[in-house]
C-alpha cells in the first residue's frame, strides 16, 4: 500500500485524531532513530514535502486531541515551538535597535 492511500488526505477537527495524525505524532516521537535525514523520512513515510508535514504537525500541536494523545511530546513541541519563536523575537528586535 502506498504511503498516501494509508492516511486521509486531510485534517478533521473533531475529537478524534485521524490515523495520519497519530502517525506523525508516532514519528515525531522517535524520529531521530531512523536512518536519514528528517525531510527523507517525511518524503518517504508522508509522502509530502517537509514543509507541509511541519504546516500539519503545527496545527497538530494546538488540538486538545492530540494533547490528550501524546501529553509529554506534545508539551515538548510546544516548548520547542515557543523557544524557536522568542528566538527570532529577539533576532528582530536586535536588528530593529542596529
Amino acid at each position: 500500500m502506498e504511503a498516501a492511500e494509508a492516511y486521509p488526505p486531510a485534517p478533521r477537527h473533531d475529537a478524534e485524531l485521524t490515523t495520519r495524525e497519530r502517525a506523525i505524532l508516532a514519528f515525531e516521537r522517535q524520529w531521530w532513530k531512523q536512518a536519514g535525514t528528517k525531510e527523507q523520512k517525511i518524503r518517504e513515510l508522508f509522502d509530502m514535502s517537509a514543509t507541509r508535514y511541519f504546516q500539519i504537525l503545527n496545527g497538530l500541536l494546538d488540538r486538545k486531541e492530540a494533547l490528550q494523545a501524546d501529553p509529554m511530546l506534545v508539551k515538548r513541541l510546544l516548548r520547542q515551538r515557543g523557544g524557536r519563536a522568542r528566538s527570532r523575537a529577539a533576532r528582530r528586535q536586535s536588528l530593529d535597535l542596529h
